[in-house]
């Protein structure tokens, strides 16, 4: 291919690969600290709420997640046909995050209020008052996680970029695990339902303020090709018949039921299995601190190991540790401790990782076919992953019903073990079906080097 020096190449090919100053990488980082204000809470406190607080049947709330969810999952790729259509002056996907802000911090708010209402009534505000938050945070995550797709062309700039954002939003779950309860208590003054009302209320102030930063501090730099016209069926189809999304569609999955199970399951764990539930902050905060280490050193290990290889080796590690916890005794408290933090490292890099091969997919796709769909492409992989999550909580649920959960009572000797298993052996074997699936990705240095080469000299050409 022929070379071209930076300073002579087009104005369009020159921007897509410069190189991202610290304060924009900073600024579209912190946006996931505000979205982990609610997904931290959701994963690991919502279920817990639902049956301890609000006063629901774990079977009955694990139908209604799955649900929801599900619903949810299904407007994701909606969402990224109208975001990769928007037009403004600030671009395709910055503007959503001003849009979005509002909607998604009073919806938060109604997710976590328990209604006066009888136990059916509880159960409808509960679908329609999670389902509308949902929805709410999809409105402002699709264009979010896109917008890392358009900053910049340069593949290991973008692992960078996002590891800035799973930075900041481990920082967000370690907030949440260390604080959520007390500032429930706290703000609550013995009132439990107030508390977590006015908690969500607090973190929705907070969240958007970091949405508007979002806003403020980015760029759009990657525009579709000029004459680009396609329908949003013709997007799903470039999508179907891209193996690299196609992998990552499976592989985002069952990750996800493994960080989703992981998560819930551990507060039960914890108060139930281990007895210990003051232990909750500290364990959920060192692994928000280990995923957010993890996260940091991914750009490290992709200077020396490629993103396809690394995903397995990690996950490969996760299965293996996280059935090997299942044998420790529940007195053993710091070598349980010690094995979730080592986990929480290796399951640091996965978001980085995934997300930045998002990306690539959208590369793919355009050196593929002369199109590009960016927002579709990572709002129909962020609808297996929202269906991950779906079926993980859905699990938890049901496997509790079945195995006799009351809640605030001491459980039978099935039901303890079952949430052992459901923190330990299930999301293991899990994690290791993800490294098997990651073998079939065919997009390694190599392969995405000649991608990437292919791309910038049809920018070049079409710029001149």
């Amino acid at each position: 291919m022929q070379q071209h020096d930076v300073q002579a190449k087009p104005p369009r090919a020159r921007e897509a690969d410069a190189r991202l100053p610290m304060r924009e990488k900073v600024g579209y980082g912190i946006g996931d600290f505000g979205f982990n204000l609610y997904w931290a809470n959701i994963s690991a406190f919502l279920l817990i709420f639902y049956t301890d607080v609000m006063g629901l049947a774990a079977g009955a709330v694990g139908t209604m997640m799955l649900v929801t969810k599900l619903v949810d999952a299904a407007t994701d790729p909606f969402m990224g046909a109208i975001a990769d259509r928007t037009r403004s002056r600030w671009g395709r996907f910055r503007p959503w995050m001003l849009w979005g802000a509002v909607p998604l911090a009073v919806a938060g708010v109604l997710t976590w209020t328990v209604p006066d209402l009888d136990g059916g009534g509880k159960l409808l505000w509960a679908y329609v008052t999670f389902t509308l938050m949902m929805l709410a945070y999809t409105v402002l995550s699709m264009p979010y996680s896109a917008l890392s797709g358009v900053m910049i062309a340069d593949s290991q700039q973008r692992t960078t970029l996002i590891s800035f954002r799973f930075i900041a939003a481990f920082a967000g779950t370690t907030l949440v695990s260390w604080l959520t309860l007390d500032l429930v208590e706290w703000l609550g003054r013995g009132d439990e339902a107030l508390g977590w009302q006015l908690t969500l209320g607090l973190y929705g102030v907070i969240a958007a303020a970091t949405f508007a930063t979002v806003f403020l501090t980015t760029r759009e730099r990657i525009a579709p090709p000029p004459a680009q016209r396609s329908a949003v069926k013709q997007d799903i189809l470039d999508l179907l018949h891209n193996r690299p999304w196609l992998v990552l569609f499976a592989l985002a999955l069952v990750i996800m039921v493994t960080i989703v199970m992981r998560s819930g399951s551990l507060v039960y764990f914890l108060k139930y299995y281990i007895g210990r539930p003051e232990l909750t902050g500290t364990f959920l905060g060192v692994y928000s601190v280990a995923l957010a280490v993890g996260a940091a050193l991914t750009p490290v290990m992709t200077r020396y190991v490629d993103k396809r290889r690394l995903m397995i080796w990690l996950m490969a590690g996760v299965g293996v540790l996280s059935c090997a916890m299942y044998f420790v005794p529940p007195d053993r408290i710091w070598l349980l401790f010690s094995i979730n933090t080592v986990i929480g490292l290796m399951l640091g890099p996965k978001s980085p990782l995934a997300f930045s091969m998002y990306a690539d997919c959208a590369d793919y796709t355009e050196w593929k076919t002369g199109r590009r769909a960016t927002a579709m492409t990572f709002s129909a992989a962020t609808f297996s992953q929202k269906l991950g999550g779906a079926l993980a909580s859905a699990v938890i649920a049901w496997v509790l019903a079945g195995l006799g959960y009351v809640a605030n009572e001491a459980q039978s000797d099935a039901s303890r073990q079952g949430i052992a298993l459901l923190l330990t052996v299930i999301p293991g074997a899990v994690a290791l079906l993800a490294a098997w699936v990651m073998r079939f990705y065919p997009l390694d240095d190599r392969a995405l080097e000649q991608v990437q080469a292919d791309l910038q000299a049809r920018r070049e050409t079409t710029d001149e």
